[in-house]
Order: structure tokens, then sequence, then C-alpha cells
């Protein structure tokens, strides 16, 4: 089936949600058998999954011989074959780790710190080339990388002072959006990423996704949007 614009946007917030995923390769030491692990991942700008990963791992070992990499996310459920899930098939190349992607990555995996002092690991982007997205029975669909990817916005580049606004002056903002969106009384909540979609908070430790009602492109519309999201959020 060809995916509408809601059913794209629907499967970039479920690979938004998610911080972790099956990672496929082809395996170097097995003659091309598929080969699964499992990873942490982030998004850059255009929604394109980044691993941090070790020159001693299989997995990377697998990627140098064979970019050609599936990375697997899906909704917890008791009943998976009911539940969305999405699967990212690409490229997977390392990149350049750069102070503001390590600070990026280290907002949402903190005990990573330790893996940059080892020196043997590495970002990797996966470019995707299709994503297979399934809703649930009967919903499934290919969608095109073009397609995929979010609209384009100035986010990216300020969000460090989104970030350092709403963490210094909006702090009882961010606690109410996850009481009234998630029924959680944080003691401490921080937001960690903003992007086009929504943004993303650490609440007592545990990471909460707030997707925007329409994609968000200037930090003018992000800051409108966010004040609407506290409106609605405080009794």
């Amino acid at each position: 089936m060809t995916p509408t614009a809601e059913t794209v946007t629907q499967a970039r917030a479920l690979l938004r949600a998610r911080h972790a995923g099956a990672l496929a390769t082809l395996s170097k030491r097995l003659n091309g058998y598929p080969f699964g692990s499992v990873v942490d991942f982030i998004l850059d700008e255009e929604a394109r999954p980044i691993i941090l990963i070790s020159t001693l791992a299989q997995h990377t070992q697998n990627i140098d011989a064979d970019p050609r990499v599936s990375l697997l996310v899906h909704e917890a459920s008791a009943d998976l074959q009911a539940s969305a899930r999405l699967t990212v098939i690409g490229d997977a190349a390392r990149i350049d780790t750069t102070d503001a992607l390590k600070a990026r990555y280290l907002r949402y995996f903190p005990n990573a710190e330790q893996y940059f002092a080892i020196h043997d690991f590495f970002f990797y982007r996966i470019e995707p080339t299709q994503w297979r997205y399934i809703g649930g029975f009967g919903d499934i669909y290919w969608i095109a990388p073009e397609a995929a990817r979010p609209p384009k916005g100035e986010l990216a580049e300020i969000e460090d002072g989104v970030l350092e606004h709403m963490n210094r002056d909006h702090a009882d903002a961010l606690r109410a959006y996850c009481r009234h969106f998630y029924g959680m009384d944080s003691t401490d909540a921080t937001m960690v990423g903003i992007d086009v979609d929504g943004f993303d908070v650490r609440a007592d430790g545990e990471l909460l996704r707030f997707d925007f009602p329409h994609p968000v492109l200037s930090g003018e519309d992000a800051r409108k949007v966010l004040t609407a999201l506290a409106h609605e959020a405080r009794p």
C-alpha cells in the first residue's frame, strides 16, 4: 500500500520514541549469514539512526566488511504481532565524532561517557534505502527515504539554546508535561533533545517522548507550541 502522510508521521514517531533496537548485519565470520545484536541509537536532523559501536564488536566488523544493515524497533506490547514496528534498511558508515554529536549522545546515554575514554568506539550512521512500517494486522507499508525524511527547520542549529532555556527557566513546565501526559509526578525533569516532530525529557531517569501536534520548524514556533502544551498540562 502507498503510505499517507499520516502513516509516515506515525512511523517516524515510533522511531523517535525508541532509543534502542535490534541491529542486523551480514556476518563476516559466517559467510554472510544474518547476525543480530542490540544497539542504542539517537537520530540526526534527518531522522537517520546514529549508533556508537566498538571496533572489537562483531557487528562493527561486519559493517566494515559489508555496510548493509537493518534496524528494527517496535512498540512494547503483550502481542507483538499486533503492535507497530519499523525496520530501517540501509547502509551504515563511520562518521566523525564531533563535540556536538558527542554531547547530544551523552544527553540520551550519560553512562556512555566511559566508552569515549576507551578510544575504540566510533559513531556510525545508517543511511536509509527503505523503511518497512507495520502499524498492525494488514497495515503494512514500504516508505522511501525521501518520504521518511522530516521537513527541514532550524531546531537542530538552535537545540542547545532551547534546552538551556527550558531547563533553566521552565523546569516546572517540564514536570507538568510529565504529569499531564504520562501521569508521572517527577522530582527531576530535563529536556535532552528537541526536533521538528517533538522533544524528549528525562524524568527521574526515564526518557519520555512528547510529539508535537504538527511539525515545528523554527524557534518561535517551538516557543508557541511549548507554551500551549504548558497551558494544557497545568491544572
